[in-house]
């Protein structure tokens, strides 16, 4: 018996040995970033090169602030992806809700349509909708970056129709038979159940937000207004041999994505797990 338990637990560890190489290979260039954030900069040209500093070199994030306004950027970044988080759960689930539980004649064209629309490369509308805005005198400032996401994202919409869909019928058809009407039993009852894929949306948006570069290199003008991303770009412009202090504002600007996924790490599992499942 004890051998073949040993057995079992070998072969069990041997399935995770691959995961543990990609795992790895997908960490190291950001150890690389986050080691070469705490070196002077005499080290990275030490051969052999070393992975793990000799010493904390603490200054170097000290000194991000003398190249860039690193907290005015933060927070621009930080407005700009609470709001397109914001819009996006709200706008989301209420069509995805529509698509996905409510009859009506042209639902299935409009998904169609919604899907087909996710099939067009951004570049190919980037000059219209950047002539919209203008016309619109929204250049220049973050609505371009929020306000389509009040209007509905066709990725989101697909995955949280799935979710919808995977949903027992037998709730909405008892909160009906109660006196409650559509609205009430789509906010009460069906989107409580879809807290972990609506998370899952919203974390999309919050790396999508963060991450985005093209967005504000259009749309914005101001270096006031700059996010973090048009920051960085400006650093490595203007210091391209400072790689400690470019590495130590690149931690920074990855650490506040990698903590909230570290806490919502499950719910996302589970958004991700379930979007797939069709009624």
């Amino acid at each position: 018996m004890k051998s073949k338990r040993t057995l079992r637990v070998a072969l069990r560890a041997l399935r995770h040995v691959p995961l543990l190489i990609f795992c790895v290979f997908f960490l190291f260039p950001f150890i690389i970033m986050v080691s070469t954030s705490f070196k002077p900069i005499q080290q990275l040209y030490k051969l052999p090169i070393r992975v793990l500093p000799e010493s904390l070199h603490l200054e170097n994030y000290a000194k991000i602030s003398e190249y860039i306004p690193f907290s005015l950027y933060f927070r621009n970044t930080a407005i700009i992806t609470a709001f397109s988080m914001l819009g996006v759960v709200i706008s989301c689930p209420m069509v995805a809700y529509s698509l996905g539980r409510i009859r009506w004649r042209g639902r299935n064209v409009l998904f169609i349509m919604t899907l087909a629309v996710m099939m067009i490369p951004y570049v190919v509308t980037m000059v219209p909708v950047y002539m919209v805005y203008a016309k619109l005198k929204m250049v220049g400032t973050w609505l371009p970056l929020i306000v389509p996401t009040y209007f509905g994202i066709p990725f989101y919409i697909f995955l949280l129709r799935q979710f919808f869909m995977g949903l027992p019928k037998d709730l909405e058809e008892s909160a009906r038979i109660d006196g409650s009407g559509e609205f009430n039993t789509y906010l009460r009852v069906l989107l409580p159940l879809c807290k972990p894929a609506v998370l899952t949306v919203a974390i999309f948006q919050l790396l999508n937000s963060w991450n985005d570069f093209t967005g504000p290199l259009i749309y914005l003008q101001k270096s006031s207004m700059y996010t973090l991303q048009i920051g960085l770009q400006q650093f490595k412009t203007a210091h391209t041999t400072a790689w400690p202090e470019m590495m130590a504002a690149s931690t920074l600007i990855c650490l506040p994505v990698i903590i909230l996924f570290f806490f919502m790490q499950k719910s996302f599992m589970e958004g991700i797990t379930f979007t797939g499942i069709k009624a």
